[in-house]
């Protein structure tokens, strides 16, 4: 992508603003007396900009650059075609420019190469250009008035953000104490060198004096050193200086490291402005053994240098230095929120920093603690070219950003001559990097001036952030790709490994050949699928395939750009989505026809065609993404599911969201408009664990999905999911990952409101979208964040937006108050109560332990004799019964089976933790991996347990391979399951379980109390506002329940309960008259009443006044109608879920009545039933209703 080329003009308009006072008003042979200089005649007045200007440095003698004509064009802002044009590499032949030293400052005099691109021929009618690209004009797609500036998950400096943009000092910002010893040290240092005798006595003092004072080697480093290390690292550059000679090549290589506890150093040969993709890469393993892992005691500060002068005989080449000191921090644990620099700071920074720099980190550090991204500044360096970015973030969000950033620069023609990483106690890094243009050559022509790129470096930084070491970063530190093009690449890289079509023909002939309403059926192909997609195209063989063909990424990438960038200032927009300086060839933006031709050529087989051209299925599905946003955490994509094959996928879903980071990569899927679900994080043991999470995350995400759309039968919603799978490297990054996943998702849910930080984006899609969330696996304690991050960022929703949160947000904690497994223990009771149980008689079994919500609920509502609990622990077992009071101890604290009593245990009781191995039990069997015997106790031979209860557990612990192990001789060793927990046994197993005589309720239908509870909070946050909410909904900060909070809790609790045993009545009733298994009948029911329900809000049944407020006030809560009415609740909440509410309750009330295969006139007689009462009740209209709403 091209950078940015703001117009510089004095009234300080067009993009990002140098400060004026660099801005002088004449440009030599180009105006007088401050007038602009004149333009090309062929260029219409239309786009010239007011007053253009041209930057240099100030002289002594008021000298300007020397050139030709102005270097203006390039700070025009000016249409895509005649960018193109104006930004061709020229040839080395074109290059003619004189370099003169400036008498000042060293700043060398350029002449500017004439050329064609210095003239921008535009048509008057603005017909298409040449190349095909059709950019997106902001208007033509969306126009918020009145937009100001909100709270941002990301800081960008932007015009008057910052009262730093000049700073006076062309010194580092920092003062290295001084060091007395050091002219002894030096001395012993000269002897010592002399002793060794490598270097002849002549040199020593030469050398030594080279080292110590033309490097530009601060006091810290000598002050830190022992003479010693000195001395050695003396002889090591004199050894490469004698290495260079020997070879007869000239050419000095450098290559010097020291890593101690507490410091490290390094030293390499550098030539400015070039990324080295070989050698010992030491910025890399800077990232990867300080930066990315500090945190609190165990943080790293770093400096780096670049000398000053060249390598003696080198005209390029100079050393750059590294060092690596462990952080000492005054204040090693302050708040989170603390700003303080004299509190937060390392000693060693609080000592050096100037008074200036302290001021700028200040500022700088007031905003890191307020977002959830990176806060970015840039300040101009008084009486030169240098720039001074600076970049805060929260520490171990961006890993190997640091050099990254080396990269990105250098891409742009800047190098860096000092850089510093500080770490602050309270968690946040702050990098300052001093940027200059690389020395005027002939190859140095080819980039923008730094007072433009600095502009696009800070924009990118952003992107950078999302994913600092992307998949294809080689291209980019070569120059053959630029870096939007290689995340680009990247971000279609984790789509290919998810939806290539790989399955062929012979799965699709299964498929039919089956019965897509069985459920063992489906289950099978799922595993098939699954099979066929490990053993074609892996994570490595896709990116193998996309790594040889750059070109290809190339166009592919300028079709996405051309769809998603949204010029935001019109034709005068200076940011265009342009590939990069580097082209040396302009290429035309290809339509999808002459894109899939341009593959075909170029592949030279199946495969890669097959990888290559899902990247236009990735261009087509995307209706919306914030990849252009200047300001972001994470990438995030709005799919249109439409890609996916029925086949595979049979049901179809409503909307997906990719969201990507360097930490994670997530999905979030919803079968309907209004939906809803929680968000579920996924941990990999190891690299293993995570290939198989990564290859069944979206299938997994899907099914849970599905799940929920099942399980949300009673209520509004339908069914959704969110998953996020940790990358391998950083399965410590739980809340980074999450706050990542969430703050993406809604850049494409809010409106932009705050200009240069969330510009507007291209939306396809053209709808307003709402996501109702939840707590899931690893996010309980998250949802907080959540809540107030959308109040925070001004969603309207924010209310409603999570549902699980603390009570003092309005939260009805499920845990607490035991939402899920009120709704598991209404089926276990009605096993009890339609067989004529003694509760507590029965031996019970429960995988999921007293630490988790399901499981602890369990045992404390729970009465049963319970033998055996599996958790994450280990196995706790005693056939005599486990302990009660010991259990409900546990069940209370919130801990595992590895804190319970094992002195209550029996003499046949045992405890098996999952660390200890070579282990004998009661009866002598020897376990030998505590690990594995957790793994698969629940599928072990020998037990005798009447009842079985999921509540924890990886989903398909039980399966088709392993159902065998649970049936002997015919019949099922459990006599009752209730799954508690979601996809803990696949459908093809349950249908063998229930064969083998097993009564089993299935998770869909067990565990549906949660997001009753859920829903009915939505409900609440919608129907009250923002006043009432918190008035009678949220906790007080002493801890008190407003009276309403207290009585609506009951009542949810009572929905929940009601609802259960409606459907277990209905289930089993029709069990009893069919034989078809419970588990199947499962389904069956929810299906009925999902498609009735859709069925029913499509009809005009809704646009009778007197129906749809009879359906309302029986679906409601009775205390929300009591507290705020219909009449208010009716406003208040949307259209379209009131419509939900009426429909499901009305099918979920038949479904249940007549069962999922009623007659042909069941449903007639249902609402004839209701109409009639309707017209009985006093007051009615006395209208009559026909079967289809219409009012007679």
């Amino acid at each position: 992508m091209v950078p940015d080329l703001p117009a510089v003009r004095e009234d300080g308009g067009g993009g990002i603003d140098r400060p004026r006072k660099f801005l002088h008003e004449g440009i030599p042979n180009g105006g007088t007396n401050g007038a602009p200089p004149n333009p090309p005649a062929n260029l219409q007045p239309d786009f010239s900009p007011p007053k253009l200007t041209s930057y240099a440095p100030p002289a002594e003698n008021g000298a300007l650059y020397r050139t030709r004509q102005p270097f203006w064009p390039p700070l025009k802002a000016v249409p895509l075609a005649s960018y193109y044009k104006l930004h061709r590499v020229p040839s080395l032949e074109s290059l003619t420019a004189t370099v003169m030293a400036e008498e000042q400052n060293d700043v060398q005099a350029i002449e500017l190469p004439h050329s064609e691109a210095s003239h921008v021929d535009e048509p008057q009618d603005r017909s298409p250009p040449p190349n095909g690209v059709h950019n997106k004009i902001l208007e033509n797609i969306v126009r918020t008035p009145g937009r100001q500036p909100s709270p941002q998950p990301t800081h960008l400096s932007v015009p008057g953000s910052s009262q730093h943009r000049v700073l006076p000092d062309q010194g580092s910002g920092y003062v290295a104490p001084r060091f007395d010893g050091k002219d002894q040290q030096m001395d012993q240092v000269m002897d010592q060198i002399e002793e060794k005798g490598f270097i002849p006595p002549e040199f020593v003092e030469s050398e030594t004096n080279w080292f110590y004072n033309e490097l530009g080697i601060d006091d810290m480093y000598f002050q830190t050193e022992s003479v010693s290390a000195v001395v050695n690292h003396i002889l090591s550059l004199y050894a490469g200086k004698v290495a260079a000679f020997a070879r007869g090549d000239g050419k000095l290589e450098i290559r010097l490291d020291k890593e101690a506890a507490d410091h490290a150093v390094y030293i390499d040969t550098s030539k400015p402005g070039i990324s080295v993709v070989d050698g010992p890469r030491y910025e890399q393993r800077i990232d990867e053994k300080y930066i990315n892992g500090s945190v609190g005691d165990r943080s790293y500060r770093v400096e780096s240098f670049r000398s000053a002068s060249h390598l003696p005989g080198e005209k390029e080449q100079q050393l750059r230095c590294y060092f690596v000191y462990k952080c000492q921090f005054a204040y090693p644990n302050p708040g989170l929120e603390e700003t303080n620099l004299d509190i937060i700071g390392d000693k060693r920074f609080l000592q050096k920093a100037t008074q200036n720099t302290r001021d700028i980190y200040q500022g700088v550090m007031n905003h890191a603690v307020n977002r959830t991204g990176p806060v970015i500044e840039m300040f101009e360096m008084e009486g030169s070219r240098e720039k001074r970015l600076v970049i805060a973030y929260r520490q171990g969000s961006a890993m190997g950003l640091f050099s990254a950033l080396s990269d990105l620069y250098h891409y742009y023609g800047a190098t860096s001559s000092r850089k510093y990483v500080e770490q602050f106690s309270n968690g946040i890094t702050i990098m300052s990097i001093y940027l200059r243009p690389l020395a005027q050559t002939p190859a140095s022509m080819k980039h923008p001036p730094i007072e433009a790129s600095i502009h696009q470096i800070m924009k990118e930084v952003s992107l950078l952030y999302c994913i600092p070491q992307n998949k294809f970063q080689g291209h980019f530190a070569s120059g053959r790709l630029s870096l939007q093009e290689t995340i680009y690449a990247h971000c279609v890289w984790v789509f290919v490994g998810h939806f290539l079509n790989r399955l062929g023909s012979e799965y699709k002939s299964l498929a039919s050949i089956l019965d897509p309403n069985n459920s063992a059926h489906v289950e099978m192909l799922s595993k098939i699928k699954r099979r066929l997609r490990t053993e074609t195209f892996t994570s490595d063989y896709i990116l193998e395939i996309i790594n040889k063909y750059p070109d290809l990424v190339r166009a592919l990438y300028l079709a996405f750009a051309n769809t998603h960038y949204v010029q935001t200032r019109g034709e005068q927009d200076d940011f265009l989505p342009t590939l990069s300086y580097l082209r040396l060839k302009v290429d035309p933006v290809l339509n999808d026809s002459q894109l899939k031709d341009k593959i075909a050529k170029a592949v030279v087989n199946e495969h890669d065609e097959m990888v290559m051209t899902a990247f236009r299925v990735f261009n087509s599905a995307v209706l919306k993404t914030n990849f252009y946003t200047p300001t972001k955490v994470a990438l995030s994509f709005r799919l249109k599911p439409s890609f996916l094959p029925e086949v595979e996928y049979p049901q179809p879903l409503y909307g997906m969201f990719l969201v990507i980071s360097s930490e994670f990569r997530g999905f979030h899927l919803r079968f309907r408009d209004i939906a809803r679900g929680g968000i579920r994080i996924v941990k990999s043991r190891n690299k293993e664990a995570y290939s198989i999470n990564a290859r069944s995350l979206f299938d997994e995400n899907y099914n849970l999905a599905n799940t929920q759309q099942r399980k949300n039968k009673d209520i509004p919603e339908g069914g959704s999911k969110g998953v996020i799978l940790l990358d391998v490297h950083h399965q410590d990054k739980v809340r980074v990952a999450f706050e990542k996943y969430i703050d993406s998702i809604m850049d494409l849910l809010l409106k932009p409101v705050s200009p240069g930080i969330k510009d507007p984006i291209v939306d396809l899609h053209g709808q307003e979208e709402i996501l109702f969330m939840g707590p899931d696996e690893n996010t309980a304690d998250l949802v907080n964040w959540a809540t107030e991050h959308a109040r925070k960022r001004g969603a309207s929703w924010w209310k409603s937006f999570f549902t699980g949160k603390s009570p003092r947000l309005g939260g009805i904690p499920h845990d607490a108050y035991g939402m899920t497994t009120l709704s598991v223990r209404e089926y276990i009771l009605g096993i009890y109560r339609k067989l004529n149980l003694d509760e507590t008689t029965v031996r019970k079994l429960q995988t999921g332990g007293p630490d988790g919500d399901l499981g602890s609920n369990e045992i404390l509502l729970g009465r049963e004799k319970y033998t055996a609990i599996v958790d994450g622990a280990g196995v706790l077992v005693d056939p005599q019964g486990l302990d009660r009071t010991e259990l409900l101890r546990l069940a209370k604290k919130r801990v595992m089976i590895s804190e319970y009593d094992t002195s209550k245990l029996s003499t046949d009781g045992y405890r098996i933790l999952v660390d200890e191995t070579n282990v004998s039990l009661p009866s002598g069997e020897v376990v030998n991996n505590g690990m594995v015997f957790r793994n698969t106790f629940h599928l072990r031979g020998g037990q005798h347990f009447d009842t079985f209860v999921p509540c924890g557990g990886r989903p398909e612990s039980i399966d088709l391979s392993t159902v065998h192990k649970l049936i002997v001789d015919g019949k099922s060793t459990f006599p009752y399951i209730v799954e508690g927990a979601n996809l803990f046994i696949t459908q093809d197993a349950k249908l063998r379980l229930e064969k083998a005589g097993c009564i089993l309720y299935k998770d869909a239908s067990a565990n549906k109390g949660g997001v009753t509870s859920s829903s009915l909070e939505v409900l609440a946050s919608l129907s009250f506002d923002d006043t009432g909410f918190v008035e009678n909904m949220c906790i007080r900060a002493d801890g008190t329940a407003p009276a309403f909070y207290d009585a609506y809790v009951r009542e949810v609790q009572e929905t929940i309960k009601r609802n259960a045993a409606l459907e277990f009545e209905a289930i089993w009733r029709e069990h009893q008259q069919t034989g078809i298994p419970r588990s199947t009948l499962s389904d069956t029911l929810s299906i009925a009443i999902t498609k009735l329900d859709e069925e029913l809000q499509k009809t005009e049944l809704w646009n009778n006044l007197t129906l749809r407020t009879s359906v309302l006030e029986d679906a409601l809560p009775k205390l929300l109608l009591e507290k705020i009415g219909l009449e208010l609740i009716v406003q208040r909440v949307p259209d379209n879920y009131l419509r939900s509410i009426f429909g499901s309750y009305l099918a979920s009330r038949f479904v249940y009545e007549h069962g999922s295969s009623p007659s042909q006139f069941a449903f007639f007689e249902f609402m004839s039933k209701r109409m009639a009462r309707l017209n009985q009740q006093p007051g009615s209209d006395q209208t009559t209703t026909n079967i289809n709403g219409a009012g007679a």
